[in-house]
């Protein structure tokens, strides 16, 4: 069936019909206005006129003509658009559903019920009408008929919401009526009558608490869009809910006039405006990029990029704004999940193809996605971080809007969250889609991850950086003008610019200091002015400044009331206390701070052994909390019980907090949780309860070591040593098995070939016992015993690994085996001289490779058969499975292989470029300390230098060649190299390359 979205999105989409594609913005814009007018025949010249204005009338008709020709081939021969001479005429049709037509016929169902005072079938057809209604009319467009369909179609939403809340309030269901009420006021959130609605159904719940937070969430949205507080009659209603006659303070903040708004005027900042809004314009040109609002902490970048996301509001654009939080308790990927969750992006996540709907319940679970993968495949599921990353940035861009993201904090950022920006901007897309990030100056450069993020994208000219000043005098003077309500003398201003120096953040705390005051009393530091600020408040509301503050992030008062000492009753007079006083503000479901300096200024407040035990308390609170899903706040269990004084219990959460990391590919904030593990465990008592801890820490940072450092890592080395010796002493063999086949690879890729055939030896020794591992083990001896020239014995492990195999893949060496082994033993049959083996070998590992749905076994099976055809000297084979490598390498950022591709291109090209390719190549693995098969590819480069004249140095790069089969133990291609370096010579009428590989005997 065909459907057609017009509510929220517009998009057109066929599961049954593969062919049904994108479709013009035009062509969608005239199919709604069809349907909005169904039945009533359009006359052909009218439309022309209405959608083409501008162009001439037969021009226009042209265009019409053209438009009409791709929905007919779209709609089919369904009925549902009927051409009758010169009018057009829409007709519901039961093979296309257009959402609009179901939300009408839905409410009209609903409305009918409603007036035969059938609840029970009205509640049925406006639960599905609302259901339908995911977001305004055809977002993003702003011609006159679609603004008055919208509005309509709003409206009704609306009136349908509060019937249903009515209804529901008098069945006595006051846990749905609540969730109508909120998406009512989701509908339409200037209207407070939902929130009065929304806060009796809370207050009748008991939950005081919430409604209280719907009371300051309506009176920030007054105050930031329209500058006035919520009514008298929205204030009495809250004061009744807290029990309380309206006191003088509150009821001047309540008072239905206008007031100073939340968010100060924007003053001085023409520039910088202007700057921001240029940028924008250019993005919806289809400019896509960041937006580096950088500067000193309190200089009003987040005021620029409110600015600008307003802005982007008023163009139609999904708009979604994120924080980070500089705490080691963050959460890999966290700000990419805050934007997900967003209203914007829920039906575009919707309407995903399940394969990329998958990709993004990874990182946002919907309540019906699977149980998240197993964290043992990290390494075999490595190669799919691409795709990850692929499905949420499908899930950001495939809303057919304009697309603001906000990032405040980029100074604390992920190194995951910094790859998945990179990521998404690098995309050529053209779609309207800008970063807006705010950054304080001297921490981004000090931070690795964010400054190598942001090379990147300059280096792609991706970023605009606006840079941030404090303000003038002047500006300093008409900010505190605009919040004292009155005009400076010269000598307050200059006392005031003396004492705030231009900063907006001191101009705004030091006149929110004393209610009523000014701007001009200064203080020594903003450090003080916020502490004076603090010590205004109440006990109890410092006391809960303190609590929030200790957790670090935006909170909810489910959590502060699970870890204060106070009543539920005395804890919201608290937190409104606090919301009064500017300290701090709603935040998504909860509350934040208004600056992260106040939120330092309310931990400094309270002492260290009070800092313990709030630390405990909020821990204990989130376990409650999160109940049978702590996965979820492992990251921020560990850093509370750490900073509690719990490090037994700490220990645990970062272990989950690192495996959950690893799921979600987040392998550099796995390594920083697993090694945070090791630093606890070093304070702990020696003996078999800490060797037991460290040996499952060891096994869970293999894979992210081996995913980011790959094998040659010294890091990863000592990891699996520690982990064998840990093994061995708990008495363990299949911890020791498998870091012994761990151990076998990094030696191998290292280039000690003769240790890595002891280690595989010893593991096959060991797998005797435990047959699980025996395919591995044989296949880490087969592959040594062929580097060390030894191929027939090389060939009989690798012919009883094969059969030992089952369909499964090593967690270890991140390959289906099954394909690396027929892969390798390609080489081995080649050089006993069994060519036909060989090709048999090599096309089985390439079959298998396309059919196991692995593209990290395929890139091995491409490798070695890429490295089998040039051994044949099959040029031809050698260009095909090149380039089927090198795609695949760039696609996935495969490393190894991908330097294989480098320099077996680098020989086939010859001349200067294939000798610079293959220097880049021997490069890049040097850098790796990848030294296997060094002697090999040293020969190659050897050979094209000899092409092309290059005596001495062939001649040099030959001798370094035999050093390192030397070296190395690496004696497979040996007997190669001493050929070419006997036909060397001076090479003065010698033979060339070519003539030495015709004549070559493929045996040792």
């Amino acid at each position: 069936m065909l459907t057609v979205y017009l509510l929220g999105e517009q998009r057109v989409s066929n599961p049954e019909d593969a062919r049904v594609g994108p479709i013009s913005s035009r062509a969608i814009a005239l199919l709604a206005y069809l349907v909005l007018h169904a039945g009533l025949a359009q006359s052909r010249n009218r439309l022309a006129g209405l959608f083409w204005p501008e162009s001439s009338e037969q021009q226009a008709r042209t265009n019409l003509r053209r438009e009409l020709h791709n929905l007919r081939g779209l709609l089919g021969s369904d009925g549902a658009l009927a051409a009758d001479g010169p009018t057009l005429t829409w007709t519901d049709s039961p093979s296309c559903r257009v959402d609009v037509d179901t939300f009408r016929n839905e409410r009209s169902s609903a409305v009918a019920a409603l007036a035969d005072s059938d609840a029970r079938a009205f509640l049925d057809h406006a639960d599905r009408a609302i259901d339908t209604y995911r977001g305004e009319l055809m977002p993003g467009t702003y011609e006159d008929w679609v603004l008055e369909h919208r509005e309509v179609l709003r409206r009704q939403c609306v009136e349908l919401c509060e019937a249903t809340v009515r209804v529901l309030r008098e069945s006595g269901d006051v846990e749905t009526a609540t969730a109508c009420a909120r998406r009512r006021i989701q509908l339409d959130p200037l209207e407070e009558v939902g929130y009065r609605t929304l806060m009796e159904l809370q207050a009748a719940s008991g939950d005081r608490a919430a409604a209280m937070t719907t009371y300051h969430r309506c009176a920030a949205v007054l105050e930031t869009e329209l500058a006035v507080a919520p009514s008298a009659a929205t204030s009495r209603l809250f004061d009744n809910l807290l029990g309380e006659h309206p006191r003088a303070g509150a009821a001047a903040s309540r008072r239905p006039e206008r007031v100073r708004a939340a968010v100060p005027a924007l003053i001085g900042r023409e520039r910088e405006r202007g700057e921001l809004q240029r940028r924008w314009r250019q993005s919806l040109d289809g400019r896509q990029g960041l937006l580096l609002v950088s500067g000193d902490a309190g200089v009003g970048k987040t005021r620029l990029t409110t600015e600008l996301a307003e802005i982007a509001r008023a163009d139609g654009a999904v708009v979604a704004t994120t924080r980070c939080f500089g705490l080691p308790g963050r959460v890999a990927l966290a700000p990419v999940a805050e934007w997900l969750r967003s209203p914007g992006f829920r039906s575009a996540i919707g309407s995903l193809n399940p394969m990329w709907r998958a990709e993004v319940e990874r990182l946002v679970p919907s309540a019906e996605a699977g149980p998240r993968p197993s964290t043992s495949r990290a390494m075999v599921d490595a190669w799919q971080r691409h795709r990850f990353f692929e499905g949420t940035t499908r899930a950001v861009l495939s809303s057919g809007r304009p697309v603001l993201l906000v990032l405040d904090d980029l100074q604390w950022c992920d190194a995951e969250t910094a790859a998945w920006l990179a990521f998404l901007l690098s995309l050529d897309t053209h779609m309207c889609v800008l970063v807006a990030a705010t950054a304080r100056t001297d921490e981004a450069r000090s931070r690795h991850d964010v400054r190598e993020a942001l090379r990147a994208l300059r280096s792609a000219r991706l970023v605009t950086d606006v840079e941030v000043d404090p303000l003038t005098s002047e500006g300093t003077a008409e900010l505190a003008r605009s919040l004292g309500g009155r005009a400076l003398d010269p000598a307050e201003e200059a006392v005031l610019y003396a004492a705030t120096g231009g900063y907006p953040l001191y101009v705004v705390e030091a006149a929110r200091m004393v209610p009523g005051t000014d701007a001009t009393g200064g203080a020594d530091d903003l450090g003080e002015v916020l502490q004076r600020r603090l010590e205004q408040c109440s006990e109890p509301a410092r006391d809960v400044a303190g609590l929030a503050a200790a957790l670090g992030t935006d909170f909810d008062l489910d959590l502060l009331s699970e870890a204060s000492d106070l009543d539920t009753d005395s804890l919201v007079q608290a937190v409104d206390e606090l919301w009064r006083r500017r300290i701090v503000r709603p935040a998504g479901t909860g509350y934040d701070f208004v600056h992260d300096l106040v939120r330092e200024a309310a931990y400094r407040s309270v002492s260290p052994p009070r800092r313990w035990l709030l630390h405990r308390r909020l821990a204990q609170g989130l376990e409650l909390l999160h109940a049978g899903s702590t996965d979820d706040v492992a990251a921020q269990l560990a850093e509370q019980y750490r900073r509690g004084g719990r490090p037994d219990r700490a220990l645990h959460y970062l272990q989950r907090a690192a495996e959950m990391a690893a799921s979600m590919f987040a392998n550099a904030e796995a390594l920083r949780h697993f090694r945070d593990c090791l630093d606890l465990l070093e304070a702990m008592p020696v003996g078999r309860n800490r060797d037991a801890h460290e040996v499952d820490v060891r096994q869970g940072m293999s894979a992210p070591l081996t995913t980011l450092y790959g094998y040659s890592s010294a890091e990863l080395e000592q990891t699996l040593d520690r982990t064998v010796e840990l093994g061995q002493r708990l008495r363990r063999p299949k911890i020791v098995l498998g870091a012994l086949i761990g151990l076998f690879a990094a030696h191998f890729v290292q280039g000690h070939t003769a240790q890595a055939h002891g280690i595989g030896a010893r593991a096959l020794e060991l797998s005797a016992a435990d047959p699980e591992f025996e395919g591995q083990a044989q296949f880490s001896v087969a592959g040594a015993a062929l580097a060390l020239g030894r191929p027939r014995d090389a060939i009989e492990h690798f012919d009883v690994a094969l059969r030992s195999f089952s369909d499964d893949y090593s967690f270890i060496l991140g390959t289906r085996l099954e394909v690396h082994a027929h892969a390798w033993e390609s080489h081995a049959y080649w050089m006993i001289g069994d060519e036909q083996k060989a090709a048999r070998s090599c096309a089985d590992a390439l079959a298998l490779g396309r059919t196991c749905g692995h593209p990290y076994s395929l890139a091995v099976a491409l490798g070695y058969a890429s490295v089998l055809n040039q051994m044949r000297g099959d040029d031809t084979a050698l260009l095909a499975s090149l380039t089927e490598l090198r795609e695949l390498c760039e696609r996935y950022h495969f490393a190894y292989y991908s330097q294989w591709s480098q320099i077996l291109e680098g020989r086939l090209v010859g001349g200067e470029p294939g000798i610079a390719k293959i220097r880049q190549g021997l490069a890049e693995l040097r850098r790796q300390r990848a030294f296997a098969r060094m002697a090999y590819w040293l020969s190659l480069l050897a050979e094209v230098q000899i092409d092309v004249g290059h005596t001495c140095a062939a001649r040099a790069t030959l001798d370094a060649a035999l050093i390192a089969a030397e070296q190395y133990d690496d004696r497979w291609w040996l007997p190669q190299v001493l050929r070419l370096r006997a036909g060397a010579g001076p090479f003065a009428g010698g033979t060339s390359p070519r003539t030495v590989r015709e004549r070559r005997i493929p045996t040792v």
